[in-house]
């Protein structure tokens, strides 16, 4: 139950990373309030997203020391570098790819552990 908490933590803060993205590039070039960019759907979409979030992590921190659950939320790079490559189109070079391997790698050492 514990790693299926943290798996949705991390889907949460991911889709709402991403939610953040679409929503300051749909304001690029455009001269707009405050108040019309409180009217964009992404940026409701990132709040409720980082929120619901928030509130799994809370649950995960009542099961797991935070030594251990609070590496594992690092898979985000992961999903965000994975995303920010096939959805957003953007180049990731050699290191970064190396990065991932090694943050995947700490991961499977720690989910051992939990």
């Amino acid at each position: 139950m514990s790693l299926l908490l943290i798996v949705l933590a991390c889907l949460l803060t991911c889709l709402g990373q991403v939610a953040q993205k679409y929503a300051v590039e749909s304001w690029r070039g455009q001269a707009s309030g405050v108040l019309d960019k409180l009217r964009s759907p992404w940026l409701w979409l990132a709040l409720l997203s980082l929120g619901c979030g928030l509130v799994v992590w809370l649950l995960v921190l009542q099961r797991l020391d935070v030594g251990v659950a609070y590496p594992m939320l690092s898979l985000n790079f992961v999903l965000i570098t994975l995303i920010a490559r096939f959805v957003f189109h953007e180049a990731i070079d050699r290191r970064h790819w190396i990065g991932v391997a090694l943050v995947i790698a700490g991961v499977v050492l720690l989910g051992r552990h939990a």
